[in-house]
Parts: structure tokens; sequence; C-alpha cells
């Protein structure tokens, strides 16, 4: 997805920004070390993962990813699990499950309205 190309650039730069871990990065590359607790975090690319998925530290990026996996034909407008499901194949943040959450509950709430607006 050339959507998904633009925000890896957007969260590689964001990452960029992240002192705290922008700090620890540096950190490991002085001594020369790739990985972190048994290669739960690497570098790859210039982009931070762990567990082989994607760091996304800006709160604006994390929606955009849930988003891109909620809100297509792919996606479907999927429940909870589903979108959780898309969304972690990829991409971690602490808290994932409960912005995903949050967000999917806040789309039900906005649909439910739309159809009794109707009637």
């Amino acid at each position: 997805m050339v959507e998904e190309g633009n925000l890896k650039d957007r969260i590689r730069r964001a990452q960029e920004g992240d002192k705290k871990v922008v700090k620890a990065v540096e950190e490991l590359k002085k001594v020369g070390i790739k990985t972190l607790r048994n290669e739960e975090w690497e570098i790859e690319d210039g982009i931070i993962m762990k567990e082989e998925r994607i760091y996304v530290p800006e709160r604006k990026l994390r929606s955009k990813v849930i988003q891109l996996h909620h809100d297509t034909p792919v996606g479907g407008h999927g429940r909870r699990w589903k979108t959780m499901e898309l969304v972690t194949r990829n991409y971690w943040w602490l808290g994932v499950t409960k912005e995903v959450g949050k967000y999917v509950d806040d789309a039900m709430l906005v649909k439910d309205t739309r159809i009794k607006a109707k009637h």
C-alpha cells in the first residue's frame, strides 16, 4: 500500500524525535549491539522494531495505523479482535490493545448514532 509506505517514513521520522528511544538506540549503536533482551528490540533500515513489529511512538501515527486497518475494505470495519490482529501483525506500542479497543468502540458508537438518526 502506498499509504502504508508513507506511514512507515512518517514513523521513522517520529522515532527520530522520540528522545528516549533515540538515546537508547544510540547507546546500542555505540556498543555495536543490534538487539536488546533476546532480540526483542532491533533496528532495521533505520526503523526501531519490537519483536519484528514497527514501534509507533506518536499518538497521531497510532491512530492512522488503526484507521488503515479498521476503515478499509480489507479490514471491513472489523470488530475489536479482527482490527487488533491486523494492527499487531506489523506494529507495536505500549497500550496498543487499549487504543485499538477505544477506536473500535468509538467507531461503533458513531455507526449506531447514524443508524438511529436515519429512523
